[in-house]
């Protein structure tokens, strides 16, 4: 029975060389001269500190320009509060999103199940598999959550036939 599975996963690679890229742009450029501003990565988790919540700002634009040079989808991206450190400096911590969600999974199904197409949806851990009888009737489905989701990031991945 053919089969794919829909997935929301980014090359952890890619993100090490975008947080470098970031350092090393935001430690050359002018206005930036003499500020402690830097992304630190630990596992899937930016810390983004800066002086200011104005060169946070910047620090973040220029974190989003080298992750999409990357080809990493921002939509991953999911910004956390900003905290202050120490007198005017500040910390905003930055989750990579992996994994398709529990809700967004049940969400997806739904949407197969009111198209009424002939394909069956089930949620395995982060990922949501799509068995049906047809290629076309796969092929649909991949059309219908990539219309319909758009605020994450998915890959179709592993189809069978």
């Amino acid at each position: 029975m053919p089969s794919f599975d829909i997935v929301s996963q980014v090359d952890r690679q890619e993100v090490k060389n975008a947080v470098e890229q970031v350092n090393k742009e935001v430690s050359n450029r002018f206005d930036f001269k003499g500020s402690d501003a830097r992304v630190e990565m630990a596992e899937l988790v930016l810390t983004v500190f800066a002086d200011d919540e104005f060169k946070l700002g910047q620090v973040l634009d220029v974190l989003r320009g080298r992750m999409t040079k990357r080809n990493i989808d921002i939509r991953s991206l999911e910004l956390g509060t900003v905290e202050k450190i120490s007198g005017d400096k500040v910390k905003r911590p930055v989750t990579v999103k992996v994994g398709v969600p529990q809700e967004k999974g049940k969400e997806i199904q739904k949407l197969l199940k009111e198209a009424k197409l002939k394909v069956a949806a089930s949620i395995q851990g982060d990922a949501v598999r799509i068995s049906g009888a047809k290629k076309d009737d796969l092929q649909a489905a991949i059309q219908l959550v990539r219309k319909s989701v758009a605020d994450l990031p998915l890959q179709f991945i592993n189809f069978r036939d």
